[in-house]
């Protein structure tokens, strides 16, 4: 079973769409699952250092304080009912997350799962700078990643072309994250529920792969 998804970072909705499809790959276990990581960038303007992140919010969504606080409120339901946890108390910059999907692509196969959770948690839980460099460097330190030759990957443009990637999501029809295709066939878009993933999954079973696109 192969499962390319597409996310963010910094999109809490990913958060929430991984868990539930973990969840649902949990209970599922009919044969091996393969999973392929793809950058989607929300927002590849925001510079290196980052914006105040209630005011970048605010002027995106084009809503004022007590509707974005409501925003942040409902989501953080939902993460709570999933079983994530998203404190929007604690974030305050919103980044540029390029290096963070860098950092993935370099993890080694066996811990790309959990190098993902770690940024995931590291932005909603811990606050931190998931652009900063030093922060990815301990994320992929902690997952069997050497140090010196990981912040040379980082700061190295040449080795993937994390934007041309995301554009190319884009070309292929696809608007907005969490999107998962399953065995290039199924698509499932949102974070959906674990129900849902699990019906996913067993439609995915009865078909032959498909010719890969990604």
């Amino acid at each position: 079973m192969l499962i390319n998804i597409f996310h963010d970072t910094v999109c809490p909705w990913c958060r929430i769409g991984k868990k539930h499809l973990f969840d649902a790959l949990a209970q599922w276990q009919e044969e091996s699952v393969n999973i392929r990581w793809h950058p989607f960038l929300l927002d590849n303007t925001v510079p290196p250092s980052g914006y105040e992140f209630r005011s970048f919010m605010r002027e995106r969504k084009g809503i004022g304080v007590a509707e974005l606080q409501y925003l942040f409120d409902s989501t953080r339901r939902a993460g709570e009912a999933a079983g994530v946890k998203l404190d929007f108390d604690k974030v305050r910059l919103a980044v540029n997350t390029k290096l963070s999907h860098k950092l993935i692509n370099l993890a080694p196969a066996n811990r790309k799962n959990d190098v993902v959770e770690a940024i995931y948690k590291a932005y909603f839980e811990d606050g931190l700078n998931i652009g900063d460099i030093n922060i990815l460097t301990a994320i992929g330190t902690a997952y069997q990643m050497e140090p010196t030759e990981l912040r040379s990957q980082l700061n190295d443009d040449t080795l993937v072309d994390i934007v041309a990637e995301s554009q190319f999501a884009r070309s292929k029809g696809i608007t907005s994250v969490p999107f998962f295709i399953i065995n290039n066939q199924v698509q499932v878009n949102s974070s959906c529920s674990v129900e849902v993933f699990l019906q996913a999954l067993n439609r995915a079973a009865l078909t032959e792969i498909s010719a890969e696109i990604w």
